[in-house]
Parts: C-alpha cells; sequence; structure tokens
C-alpha cells in the first residue's frame, strides 16, 4: 500500500491496486503465498476521511474494502505491520492469515471517536478472534493498543524488532511456500472456514454500517478529524 504522505490511508485507487495484486496472487501459479506492507513504516491509517467527504468510495467492486475485506485471497496472506493499524487499516490486518509486527506498532478501531462503526468487517472477525468482553472494550471505547497486547489476544502472529517487521514477515513467507502448494491452499480455505460468518451476517453488518455513514454524526467526525477539534454529537 504505497500512500505514505496519507500514511497509506485507504481510497478507491489504493483498493483497487490491492485488489489487483491479489488477483495476480491468487492466479499466478508461480506465487504461493502474499506479504500485504505500507509505505513508510505505517501500515494504513484507515479510510481517508478527506476523500470520504469528496464523495471518493474507498472499495473494490469485487473484493470490497481496501481491496480485501469483503473477499481475500485464496492462498495464504501475511501482513507486515510497522507503525500503526487504525480502523480500516486494522480492519485490513484483520482479513491477512498472518500478522508480524513490530513490537512498537499501535492498533485500534476508533470508528465511535468520528460517528461511525467499523464497515469493514471487523467487528465480525474481532469478535470470532478475542473474547466478547475484550472486543467489546476495544470497539465501544475506540482506545489504541500495543503490539504486546495484540500478540497476547491472538491478533498478531509473530513479533518483530522495529524496522523489521517486512523482513521477519518474507521469512515467514517463504517458509510456508516451501510447502506443497495444493495441501497450502487446502489448509487454509478448511481453517478459515470454521469461524467464517454467513452471508447473512456478513450483509446486516454492511448495511448497518453504510446506514451509518449517511448520518450527520458520521460527517460531523470525518469534519472534526479533519480540522483537528472535538466532535459535537447530534445523535442523528
Amino acid at each position: 500500500m504505497s500512500r505514505p504522505e496519507r500514511r497509506n490511508a485507504v481510497d478507491g485507487e489504493l483498493s483497487r491496486g490491492v485488489a489487483a495484486a491479489l488477483d495476480r496472487l491468487d492466479s499466478d501459479p508461480g506465487l504461493a503465498v502474499g506479504v500485504l506492507v505500507g509505505a513508510g513504516g505505517t501500515f494504513c491509517a484507515g479510510m481517508d476521511l478527506k476523500a470520504f467527504l469528496a464523495g471518493d468510495q474507498p472499495v473494490d467492486p469485487d473484493r470490497g474494502f481496501g481491496g480485501i475485506v469483503g473477499r481475500p485471497p485464496e492462498k495464504p496472506l501475511c501482513a507486515a505491520v510497522e507503525g500503526y493499524a487504525l480502523a480500516g487499516g486494522l480492519e485490513i490486518m484483520l482479513a491477512c492469515d498472518l500478522v508480524v509486527a513490530a513490537r512498537d506498532a499501535e492498533f485500534g478501531l476508533p470508528e465511535v471517536k468520528r460517528g461511525l462503526t467499523p464497515g469493514g468487517g471487523g467487528v465480525l472477525r474481532l469478535a470470532q478472534r478475542i473474547p466478547p468482553a475484550v472486543a467489546l472494550d476495544i470497539l465501544l471505547t475506540g482506545d489504541f493498543f500495543s503490539a504486546e497486547r495484540a500478540f497476547e489476544l491472538g491478533l498478531v502472529t509473530r513479533l518483530a524488532e522495529p524496522g523489521s517487521a517486512l523482513d521477519d514477515a518474507l521469512d515467514l513467507a517463504q517458509r510456508i511456500a516451501a510447502n506443497a502448494p495444493l495441501a497450502v491452499r487446502t489448509t487454509k480455505r478448511l481453517a478459515t472456514n470454521v469461524n467464517a460468518a454467513s452471508a447473512d451476517e456478513w450483509d446486516r453488518h454492511l448495511a448497518a454500517a453504510l446506514a451509518l455513514m449517511k448520518s450527520d454524526d458520521a460527517a460531523e467526525g470525518a469534519r472534526a478529524f479533519a480540522e483537528r477539534r472535538s466532535p459535537r454529537w447530534s445523535g442523528r
């Protein structure tokens, strides 16, 4: 993901670019594993709120937000996280199979602070992977949490020294790629389908998130963030 001047905030172009890369990963028999990384020392700061206010849709028509959350690749994908993985950035990370994170990385789903709810599967995937009460603490406070905490919760697969997340992720990918391709692909499918949300759950989740994006509070949250001030909520 290469928008370092915006901390790799997600817009339509970035989503389509990631989707194209994942299409290539799935279709190219010479590729066994993917590694997703953000340019400039930050994984992803989430949806580009300025682009959102201007009417940009940060989704790919097929794979969804960030080019991944609606339809992750069939082959294994590892996230290499430095800096921040926030909001939609954390949702992108949660759509990956494995996560290597720098020890000083930070995570969070602060959508409630912007009048929104995580609309890219973050609510569903987080509640599937960690205890529900812990997931609610993260979702309802919107507070950031550390890489060490993410590792304790099982959201991060391996911790790396700062600046080494990509190297360690590539090492992990090479170890996976040394195995039988069909076995790797089949094993991923079997493992990830165990706790997969139903299509109806995804539809309800997306409908609720989209409805909230049209609210007055969502617009106010984006404006307040862009203007670096506290939001004035109306409850509408």
